[in-house]
């Protein structure tokens, strides 16, 4: 399979979600995921299961991880945070999330034929879905 590592170090007070975003615009890749990341946050914006809108968590916050399947047209990333007391929240990564001090961020990216990762829009759940594929 034809799979590179990717590394970024987002800057503090950058939003996560769109740091990681931009640096994905530049690379040229079908489908990725994340692999690591270690980092810290001023605050996070967390959506719980079956809720329709993120909760602002406040910090300091330790990334204790990070995960996701990353495509060209989109990410869905699911985050766990833990504040100053060790109390773990989690749930789907929303934009508003700012680097405290840094966020180390290793991804695999993969140009291979028949592994083509696409978002779109499914009927049944109303969110745009993964969709794997060979094109």
């Amino acid at each position: 399979m034809n799979v590179r590592h990717a590394a970024w170090r987002l800057e503090p007070d950058e939003d996560l979600r769109r740091g990681l975003e931009a640096r994905l615009g530049g690379e040229d890749y079908a489908a990725g995921w994340v692999v690591a990341v270690v980092g810290s946050l001023c605050e996070a914006r967390l959506r719980y299961a079956d809720q329709p809108e993120s909760t602002l968590v406040g910090g300091p916050l330790e990334l204790v991880s990070l995960s996701g399947t990353l495509s060209p047209d989109g990410v869905h990333l699911h985050a766990s945070v833990a504040d100053q007391s060790g109390r773990m929240r989690g749930g789907h990564l929303g934009y508003g999330c700012r680097v405290r001090t840094t966020v180390e961020i290793v991804c695999a990216l993969s140009s291979a034929p028949g592994l083509v990762f696409r978002r779109v829009h499914d009927e049944r759940t109303g969110f745009r879905e993964l969709r794997i594929g060979d094109a």
